[in-house]
């Protein structure tokens, strides 16, 4: 493959959203070829899969649906859009993908890890990130930062996102190569700057 899978990872109100754009703006004018996209979502069926899983109307959802359905939408992407834009060298910027499963309904849900990596080896085609970013930020300070109406799974018991966090932190204990940890208490600049360094490294650009 000639393009480069990065994704970017965090619990919510994380910041990641800013830095994606950040690095879209930076990669963009250094002449590559970027393309982001969104978890669970960014085709057609996906962002319908999404609607039913973020819709706070959506009620008696089982753990093990939940789980399915962000890998549909996962596999939908991935053969629609990544593999294409992979071959034509494009550069992708993903807002989320397997990591957040194994986080928030392997930690958070308590569905079993190794069964979701399983499946998430089927829906990703055994596609896996280049590089992935961590922003890491207290749980509270970090749902407090989200200024509209939560979603189905924001809504959720400061425990599960404990859980999440943990199980986030546990997922980049497992592969630092991959997986860089960002303190989102810095400044963006801050964090823009540490982003930047891994781009560049993986790209090999100049800075």
């Amino acid at each position: 493959m000639k393009g480069k899978l990065i994704t970017f990872e965090g619990s919510e109100g994380s910041g990641k959203s800013t830095q994606i754009e950040l690095a879209q703006c930076y990669l963009e004018a250094k002449g590559l070829d970027v393309l982001f996209l969104r978890e669970p979502g960014g085709v057609v069926i996906s962002e319908e899969i999404r609607n039913i899983l973020l819709d706070t109307a959506t009620v008696g959802m089982s753990d093990e649906c939940e789980t399915l359905l962000y890998m549909a939408a996962r596999a939908q992407l991935v053969e629609e859009v990544i593999i294409p834009a992979l071959k034509d060298g494009k550069v992708i910027l993903c807002d989320r993908f397997l990591d957040s499963t194994v986080a928030y309904q392997g930690y958070g849900n308590g569905v079993k890890i190794q069964e979701i990596k399983k499946i998430g080896a089927f829906a990703t085609q055994g596609y896996k990130p280049d590089l992935t970013f961590l922003f890491d930020l207290d749980v509270h300070e970090g749902l407090a930062r989200i200024n509209r109406p939560k979603d189905r799974i924001e809504n959720r018991a400061i425990e599960y996102h404990n859980r999440v966090k943990k199980g986030y932190l546990a997922i980049a204990k497992l592969e630092p190569s991959r997986v860089k940890v960002i303190n989102s208490k810095k400044s963006k600049d801050e964090i823009q700057s540490v982003v930047k360094k891994h781009l560049n490294r993986l790209l090999n650009l100049k800075a």
